[in-house]
């Protein structure tokens, strides 16, 4: 029975509808970073395909002249050797790795993500406007979005004004996680413990995909969000109706949130804790745990010796206990010093007071420890005791024990 080949191509066509739904945000989006990424690869690929197009021609014509059935194909099995042929082997191929290698160099350098926007669009000069600050926290498995700006915070849903730069803090809680949104910029890794950055805008209204791009477990598939692009009216109108909602994202909101759950709904908090997202960063959000810039801090100053390696516990939910890893000796449940000794204590536990005792500390108020330094760096502010806004995790637990 003879084929009929326009079955087959019906057939093909009709598959193809299926396809139908899909969105090439890659090579169509909306947003300034992202169309000159779109770019970078467009042009790239043609830069290659100056070679690959010749190369599978000649192979197709080569398998064709000289096949068995060509008489009158030259045959010369002594040949070995072309100037000119090397040259245009050698030549063409140089030439194009330079351009390649240019090109990329000076793209990836004005696309590196922790660069401030330099246009809103190839239309549009950046105007003078403050670009929204946007702290994101890649939780297992959804994405925390706060908004130090305007003090509300949102769970998997993004909202940003049109033509207006966005700049992206992002960290992990505890595994590390990529975070793209494919119509706006590229990519960029939110890794625990530590603080990078991504910059941003959208250039037409509308609602786009984003989502994780990096393997972290169960929930993973469900790890997307919307991210709603709007004019400047209705940006404040989000903001507005999120103020209205009277949840308030603090430690213990944060701690419940950030308990494993998957495909969760999204869903606003009208005002966020002060420094909740330094305290993620420095994975210090739970009660009564020092920050990591303070013991870092301690440690450049010599360290707090036997009692500064059990003064950091892990993540109540951290990765391990969740994925059934046998139990350590001591338990889940964090355990860390509370204080370090005074003088007089060490010397009533002791009965001798050691010699480094007789200096005088350069500010013991600021510490629990007596004979210990205060600290300093980059987050100083954030540690001094003294402010009202410091974060300082190293307080007595009464007022009456100061130097304890």
């Amino acid at each position: 029975m003879r084929e009929n080949p326009i079955g087959k191509i019906a057939i093909l066509l009709f598959s193809l509808l299926f396809l139908s739904a899909c969105k090439a945000e890659v090579l169509a989006p909306t947003g300034d970073v992202a169309a000159q990424q779109r770019d970078l690869l467009v042009l790239s690929t043609l830069l290659m395909l100056i070679i690959i197009v010749p190369v599978m021609l000649l192979v197709v014509w080569f398998s064709w002249h000289y096949r068995a059935s060509n008489t009158k194909a030259s045959y010369k099995p002594n040949w070995d050797h072309s100037t000119k042929l090397e040259l245009i082997i050698w030549a063409v191929p140089l030439m194009i790795v330079i351009a390649l290698g240019a090109l990329t160099w000076v793209g990836t350098h004005l696309l590196d993500p922790y660069r401030p926007l330099g246009r809103i669009s190839a239309e549009k000069p950046l105007t003078t406007e403050e670009p929204l600050k946007v702290e994101v926290v890649a939780l297992d498995w959804k994405w925390l979005f706060i908004y130090p700006q305007y003090g509300v915070a949102a769970v998997n849903e993004l909202a940003v004004p049109v033509d207006r730069p966005v700049q992206f803090t992002l960290t992990s809680s505890s595994v590390m996680n990529a975070f793209y949104i494919p119509a706006m910029a590229g990519m960029i890794y939110a890794m625990p413990g530590m603080q990078t950055t991504l910059h941003g805008v959208f250039n037409a209204e509308g609602t786009y995909q984003g989502l994780a791009s990096h393997y972290s477990g169960w929930g993973f598939s469900g790890m997307r969000f919307k991210a709603k692009a709007s004019d400047a009216a209705g940006f404040d109108a989000w903001v507005a109706a999120a103020r209205a909602g009277g949840r308030t994202l603090d430690r213990p909101a944060y701690l419940d949130l950030e308990r494993p759950s998957e495909n969760v709904k999204p869903e606003t908090f009208a005002a966020v804790e002060p420094h909740l997202f330094s305290r993620v960063v420095n994975m210090c959000v739970e009660e009564g745990k020092i920050c990591m810039a303070e013991m870092m801090a301690l440690d450049r100053e010599g360290g707090t010796g036997l009692a500064g390696t059990m003064n950091v516990s892990a993540l109540t939910y951290d990765k391990d206990a969740r994925r059934g890893t046998r139990a350590p000796v001591l338990g889940w449940e964090p355990f860390q010093v509370t204080g370090f000794c005074s003088i007089e204590e060490e010397e009533r536990m002791f009965g001798v007071k050691p010699a480094w005792s007789e200096a005088v500390p350069r500010d013991p108020a600021h510490l629990r420890g007596h004979g210990l330094v205060r600290t300093g760096g980059l987050m100083d502010g954030l540690f001094d005791r003294r402010r009202p806004e410091a974060i300082s995790l190293a307080e007595p637990a009464d007022a009456g024990a100061s130097n304890l």
